[in-house]
């Protein structure tokens, strides 16, 4: 039976090291941007389409996260003694989040138009899609330095190299996390997978989107938000 995502994991476990002494007593995810930890602004979007589940995962510095999501109802899922990466962090966290397809979200970006995670719902075509990335063209990017990450055919296939950043939103079927062998490893080895049997997929965003990654970020992210045009 096809199906949408009816979960949303979050990645927060991360060390965060490009914040330098930003993170030297809290998670990434807890630095706060316009008055709200970062988290905050994700959970928000996370929540509008409605779950039925959230879930999180947590290794550096949890104790401050724990008691930011679970007055949230956000489902916790603890990495230890080490951290998994996204790819064993997902799969570590599929207890929480059931056997469908699932919206992944990083906690380190702010998102300025429609909410990505909508409209990966509205595109996801799961007879054709292993996986549905919200990319955004680098020219819409705001503090992200260097090149895209991806290119797009007219149908949407991904393949790697172009101007298309990935902005940490998608929708993945986990069924392949259980055929690969390593407990640590990165969504970058399922999506190679997927790019292979030609079932990966990019979704362009359609507003603004800036990297909160470093200390830099956390300026150009307010100025984002309180800007009048998308």
């Amino acid at each position: 039976m096809l199906r949408s995502p009816e979960a949303v994991m979050l990645f927060a476990a991360g060390f965060g090291t490009r914040m330098r002494e930003l993170t030297r007593d809290k998670p990434k995810p807890m630095i706060e941007v316009a008055g709200q930890p970062l988290v905050a602004h994700a959970l928000t979007l996370a929540k509008a389409v409605e779950p039925a589940r959230i879930a999180a995962n947590l290794h550096y510095k949890p104790e401050p996260l724990k008691a930011f999501l679970e007055p949230e109802n956000v489902l916790l899922s603890h990495e230890a003694p080490a951290i998994l990466d996204t790819g064993g962090g997902l799969r570590h966290a599929l207890p929480l989040l059931g056997d469908g397809p699932v919206f992944t979200m990083n906690t380190d970006a702010i998102w300025k138009g429609p909410n990505p995670l909508q409209l990966a719902r509205d595109a996801w075509k799961p007879e054709q899609m292993d996986a549905l990335l919200v990319c955004v063209p680098t020219e819409r990017t705001v503090g992200r330095t260097g090149s895209g990450d991806f290119s797009a055919d007219a149908a949407g296939r991904i393949s790697r190299g172009g101007n298309l950043v990935y902005g940490g939103v998608q929708i993945l079927k986990t069924d392949g996390l259980h055929q690969i062998d390593e407990q640590v490893f990165s969504l970058n080895v399922l999506w190679n997978k997927m790019a292979a049997d030609n079932r990966l997929f990019a979704l362009e965003y359609p507003g603004r989107w800036c990297d909160v990654g470093h200390p830099e970020g956390i300026t150009l992210a307010e100025e984002l938000i309180a800007a009048d045009d998308v």
